[in-house]
């Protein structure tokens, strides 16, 4: 596959907007634009192999906190292949609930090739 972005900002928001998109065929189109056929993601509660277990994986974050939004909150801080931002989960209109940073490897097309995930703020 020939690269999809040189940018990593690009990328991410790629990667958030998958996250937020609610319409099953537009979320997988966003998770195959930004995530490589061998991706990984894990977080202290979640763990997801390839774009189709990336998709379950938001499909069920968004079934279980339903209008809840993903926001960047800093730049993407980006050098040798690896990618690093911060970021907010919460209602659309209100303030986040969960909290944290992503670290994300990129693979040789300039998609994701891994995210790694840490929680800063959670509820209870």
């Amino acid at each position: 596959m020939s690269t999809i972005t040189s940018s990593p900002d690009a990328v991410v928001e790629t990667y958030v907007a998958a996250w937020n998109e609610t319409d099953a065929g537009r979320r997988a189109a966003a998770i195959a634009q930004s995530f490589a056929e061998k991706s990984t993601y894990r977080d202290p509660v979640m763990t997801s192999d390839g774009p189709a277990g990336i998709d379950a994986m938001l499909a069920g974050v968004q079934a279980k906190f339903p209008g809840f939004v993903l926001k960047r909150t800093s730049k993407v801080d980006a050098h040798n292949g690896a990618l690093r931002f911060t970021w907010s989960l919460g209602p659309a209109s209100g303030p986040s609930v969960v909290e944290g940073v992503d670290f994300c490897t990129l693979a040789p097309d300039g998609r994701l090739a891994s995210v790694v995930g840490f929680i800063d703020k959670m509820p209870g």
